[in-house]
C-alpha cells in the first residue's frame, strides 16, 4: 500500500494531506479499488467514477458530523476507504465482511441504509429538517447519479426540498454527459461569479434598488429577472431544477479536485438547497471501464492487467435462457414486447432488444411507471414481458395491484433474481414475492424447477388470460437438456417426480433438485419419499396436496423465500380449506430475518437449505412426528418398510440405521 493512503485513516487523517497531493491520493485509491474488486467483485466503473468527488467532499466537509447519504450506495466504496474501513476493505461483498452498499450498522459515517435508487433527497431532507428542529450545525449532502434521477421518487424529494427551502445541498453525479476544458472552465467561472457572496449581495442590493423606483421599479425588476434567466438559460443547463426551488451550481469536472473543494467550500455557506451537478465519467482510471462502463457497473472478479473475467465453466445462465425463450416467442408473434427498467443487460432484455428495437422499452429506473406502461400496452392487445428484478418489483407493488391485477390485463412478470442473490445482501435479496403477489386477485405464480421448465413457464405465463408472474434465480441453471418447442402447462397443476410413502415434499421452483437429492438420501436409510414438483403458489394444486396428505406421515414445503405468506402458507391453507388438517406440515424457507450478504452456498448451508441441512431438518421432524419411543442420545421411529432408525445422534443428527425389524406398520 503507498504512503499517501496509507497514513488516512479517517476524514480528519485526509485534511492533512495538501491539496496539491490529492490527485497523487486518487490514483493510489483507484489503485486499490481495482486490486480489490478484481478479486471480490463488485461496483466497479461507478467507484472509479467518483474519487475526486469523494475527496473533495471528505476534505470541505467534517464526516459524520456533516452527514453525505448516497443514493444506491454502488459509488461509495472510495467513502468507506475514507471513513476508517480501509483494512477491511478485502472482505467487501464477502460473507461476515463490509457491505457493498452504506449500512448504517457498519459505520457512524454512513447514515442511510441503501441499495435501492431514488431515496437520497427524501432522506437528506428529513436529516435538515430534524437538524433545524433540534438546533443543530451541520451541512447535509446528498448524492444522486443521473441514472437514479429518472426514478419518480428522486423529483419527488427535489420537489419537496425546493418548497421547504431547507439548507442542504444535492450533488447531481452526471457520468453520461462528456464535458470539454473549454466547456468546463467556463461554467466553473460562471458558477463561481453566479455564487459568489459579493455578487448575491450586489444582485439582491440591485433589486432592492430597482423596486424602489416609483411607478416603474417592478417592471424593470422583472424585466431584470428575465434577462439574468435568459443568460442562465443559455450557458448553465439548470433551468430545471431552478424551476423546483433550487440555485443551481455547474457544470463542474468532477476528476477536477481543485475545483470540486473550491465549489464546495463555496456553496456550504449558501441558504437554502443547492444543486451541485457534477461531470464524472464511470471507470475513470482504467481504460476498460472506460470503453464499456455497463459492463463494468457490476464486475465479476478478473484480470487486472487483461481485463479479463475470470471465467468458471458453468451451465447456461437462467436470465439467458429467458432471453433466448423471449426472442423465440416474439419471433412467432409480433405483439410480444420486452420492458425493463434501467436493468437491460441484468433481465436479458438487451439481448431481446438487438433483435427486436422496436418492440424492447427500457423505462429507466422507474418501475412505477414500467408497469403501469405495460398493463396499458395489453390493452392495446400486445403481450408485454416485464423483466424486473424480484427486488426492484417491490416499488411498483400499487400499479401491479391498480393498474394490471384489478383490470386482470395479460401482463407477464419475468421476476429475475429472486430467492437468495447472495453478495449484494438484504436490499436486493429476492424473498418477498411471492406473498406480496400471491394475494392479489388474478395473479398466477409460478417457479420452474430447471431452465428447460422456464421455457415452457414463460410460454404458460404471456398466453395466460390475466396476469402472471414467473420467478427464477440468479446464476448458471442444472444444465438439462432444453426441449425443441415449447408447451403451455396447465395452470395450477404439479408435477409428480417421485413416489413415496413416508414423507412427501412439496418443492417449488429451482428447491425441487435439492428435495431430490435429499429424497435419495432419505432412501439410502430404507425411508420412502415422494417429490412433488409444484410448479404454482398461486393457485397451488390442491389434489396433490390431499392426496399426499392421506398417503404419508407428513408433508414438507420448502421454497427459497420467506415462510411468512409463503408457498408453504399457501399449502396449509389448502389444507385447511379442504379440511385436511390432521397431517403434520413442516415448512422450510427463510425466517423473519435480514439477510445480509455473502455467497450463496455459504448462506444457504448456514440456513440450513443446502441438502444436508434439509435432510437433517427433515430427519428430525420426521422422527418426532413417529416416535415410538426415546432413548439414549436420539429418538427411534419406524418407516414403512419395516425398519427402525435413530434420529438425532447428539452431534449433527444425521440418520442410522438399525438392524431392528419393525412390529408396526406405519401406516396402520
Amino acid at each position: 500500500m503507498s504512503k499517501l493512503l496509507d497514513s488516512v485513516d479517517s476524514p480528519q487523517d485526509l485534511k492533512n494531506i495538501p491539496v496539491e497531493k490529492l490527485p497523487e491520493l486518487a490514483k493510489e485509491i483507484r489503485d486499490m479499488l481495482l486490486d480489490t474488486i478484481s478479486k471480490t467483485g463488485g461496483h466497479l466503473s461507478s467507484n472509479l467514477g467518483v474519487v475526486e468527488l469523494t475527496l473533495a467532499m471528505h476534505y470541505v466537509f467534517n464526516s459524520p458530523m456533516d452527514k453525505f447519504v448516497w443514493d444506491v450506495g454502488h459509488q461509495s466504496y472510495v467513502h468507506k476507504l475514507l471513513t476508517g474501513r480501509k483494512s477491511r476493505f478485502d472482505t467487501l461483498r464477502q460473507y461476515d465482511g463490509l457491505c457493498g452498499f452504506t449500512r448504517r450498522e457498519e459505520s457512524q459515517h454512513d447514515h442511510w441504509n441503501c441499495g435501492h435508487g431514488g431515496t437520497s433527497i427524501s432522506a437528506a431532507l428529513a436529516f435538515a429538517k430534524a437538524r433545524d428542529l433540534k438546533k443543530e450545525k451541520n451541512d447535509v449532502v446528498a448524492v444522486i447519479g443521473d441514472g437514479s434521477l429518472t426514478a419518480g421518487m428522486a423529483f419527488e424529494g427535489l420537489n419537496h426540498t425546493g418548497h421547504v427551502q431547507s439548507d442542504m445541498i444535492v450533488v447531481l453525479n452526471d457520468n453520461e454527459w462528456s464535458i470539454s476544458a473549454n466547456v468546463g472552465g467556463m461554467s466553473a467561472h460562471l458558477s463561481k461569479i453566479m455564487t459568489g457572496q459579493v455578487m448575491l449581495k450586489i444582485k439582491q442590493e440591485i433589486g432592492q434598488l430597482l423596486l424602489a423606483v416609483p411607478g416603474i421599479g417592478k417592471e424593470i425588476s422583472r424585466y431584470a429577472h428575465k434577462i439574468d434567466e435568459a443568460i442562465k438559460g443559455v450557458f448553465i443547463p439548470g433551468r430545471l431544477f431552478e424551476d423546483l426551488g433550487f440555485r443551481y451550481v455547474g457544470p463542474i469536472d468532477g476528476h477536477d479536485v481543485e475545483a470540486l473543494i473550491d465549489s464546495f467550500s463555496t456553496v456550504k455557506n449558501l441558504k437554502g438547497p443547492t444543486l451541485m451537478h457534477v461531470i464524472t465519467r464511470k471507470g475513470k482510471g482504467y481504460e476498460q471501464a472506460e470503453e464499456k462502463a455497463d459492463v463494468w457497473h457490476g464486475a465479476k472478479p478478473f484480470n487486472v492487467s487483461t481485463g479479463e473475467f475470470h471465467k468458471k465453466k458453468a451451465n447456461p445462465a437462467y436470465t439467458n435462457v429467458f432471453a433466448n425463450a423471449l426472442i423465440e416467442l416474439a419471433k412467432e408473434d409480433e405483439k410480444v414486447v420486452g420492458i425493463t427498467a434501467a436493468m437491460p443487460d441484468g433481465t436479458g432484455i438487451s439481448k431481446f432488444g438487438k433483435e427486436f428495437p422496436e418492440r424492447t422499452f427500457d423505462v429507466g429506473m422507474a418501475e412505477q411507471h414500467g408497469v403501469a406502461f405495460a398493463g396499458a400496452l395489453a390493452i392495446e392487445g400486445f403481450r408485454p414481458v416485464a423483466a424486473i428484478y424480484s427486488t426492484f418489483l417491490q416499488r411498483a407493488y400499487d400499479q401491479v395491484v391498480h393498474d394490471i391485477c384489478l383490470m386482470n390485463l395479460d401482463v407477464t412478470f419475468a421476476l429475475d433474481r429472486a430467492g437468495i442473490v447472495g453478495e449484494d445482501g438484504a436490499t436486493h435479496q429476492g424473498l418477498y414475492d411471492i406473498a406480496f403477489l400471491r394475494t392479489l386477485p388474478n395473479m398466477v405464480v409460478m417457479a420452474p424447477k430447471d431452465e428447460n421448465e422456464l421455457r415452457h413457464m414463460l410460454k404458460t405465463a404471456v398466453y395466460h388470460k390475466g396476469p402472471a408472474a414467473l420467478r427464477y434465480p440468479r446464476g448458471s441453471g442444472l444444465g438439462v437438456p432444453l426441449d425443441e418447442e415449447m408447451k403451455e402447462l396447465e395452470i395450477g397443476k404439479g408435477e409428480v417426480m417421485k413416489d413415496g410413502s413416508d414423507i412427501a415434499i412439496l418443492a417449488y421452483g429451482h428447491t425441487v433438485d435439492g428435495a431430490m437429492m435429499v429424497s435419495n438420501m432419505f432412501e439410502k436409510e430404507g425411508v420412502s419419499v415422494a417429490v412433488i414438483n409444484a410448479r404454482f403458489a398461486k393457485p397451488v394444486d390442491k389434489d396433490l396436496i390431499v392426496q399426499y396428505a392421506k398417503s404419508t406421515r407428513c408433508l414438507i414445503t420448502i421454497e427459497e423465500h420467506s415462510l411468512k405468506g409463503g408457498f408453504g402458507s399457501a399449502v396449509l391453507e389448502a389444507l385447511q380449506e379442504e379440511k385436511v388438517c390432521s397431517v403434520p406440515v413442516k415448512c422450510i424457507g427463510l425466517g423473519d430475518i435480514v439477510l445480509e450478504h455473502g455467497a450463496p452456498g455459504k448462506q444457504r448451508k448456514d440456513l440450513k437449505l443446502d441438502p444436508e441441512g434439509m435432510f437433517d431438518t427433515i430427519g428430525s421432524f420426521y422422527g418426532s412426528v413417529v416416535e415410538m419411543d426415546a432413548s439414549g442420545n436420539g429418538k427411534k421411529w419406524l418407516s414403512s418398510n419395516g425398519k427402525k432408525v435413530v434420529v438425532g445422534n447428539g452431534n449433527n443428527g444425521n440418520l442410522k440405521q438399525s438392524n431392528l425389524t419393525a412390529k408396526q406398520n406405519l401406516n396402520d
